[in-house]
């Protein structure tokens, strides 16, 4: 985990290096290392270490990390934003033909994004047992009455992606006291 010791505005060293994979295979686990690196930067921002990219076609259309304390806006999640971001680079809020790579699994508001936005496809890494809405805590996604279907893949770079949340959040709550996330 050593690395890049570049610390967040209240001083949260983060421990966590950038992956640089290959450009050669651009599979599942090549876009789940750019949502990775995503998250160091919401690290190094001080925000919670998620990361989201959409793809379409195999290229990057979209990139976020989660802005909530930056925006002051409890909307402003990574999945969110670069949904946003997708759906003015394609010109339509249907974006079936992209999937959205995210390393922590969407909660109810982003799950439910993914559902609206016609999203042909979720990859996440790290599964939510308490919040998540695809596979964890429910699978919003598979509510019989939906006219909508979103394929999800889950536990893509799952360590990586469980371990930076984990870090980020056992620092937070050793700095600051704070109770569970």
């Amino acid at each position: 985990m050593a690395g890049d010791e570049t610390n967040g505005p209240r001083g949260l060293t983060c421990p966590f290096e950038k992956l640089r994979p290959s450009q050669l295979t651009r599979d599942d686990a090549f876009f789940m290392s750019l949502a990775f690196n995503l998250a160091v930067d919401a690290w190094r921002a001080d925000e919670v270490p998620v990361g989201a990219v959409v793809v379409r076609a195999g290229e990057v259309i979209a990139a976020s990390h989660n802005e909530v304390e930056r925006a002051q806006d409890p909307t402003a999640h990574a999945e969110m934003l670069a949904i946003t971001q997708a759906a003015r680079k394609v010109g339509d809020w249907r974006l079936n033909e992209c999937e959205l790579y995210v390393t922590k699994e969407p909660c109810p508001m982003c799950a439910g994004a993914t559902i609206m936005s016609r999203l042909g496809r979720v990859i996440y890494g790290w599964g939510d047992p308490k919040m998540g809405c695809m596979g964890g805590a429910t699978s919003l996604h598979e509510l019989p009455r939906l006219n909508h279907r979103v394929a999800v893949t889950t536990g893509v770079l799952e360590g990586p992606c469980r371990d930076i949340l984990r870090a980020y959040f056992e620092l937070k709550r050793g700095k600051d006291g704070l109770g569970t996330a």
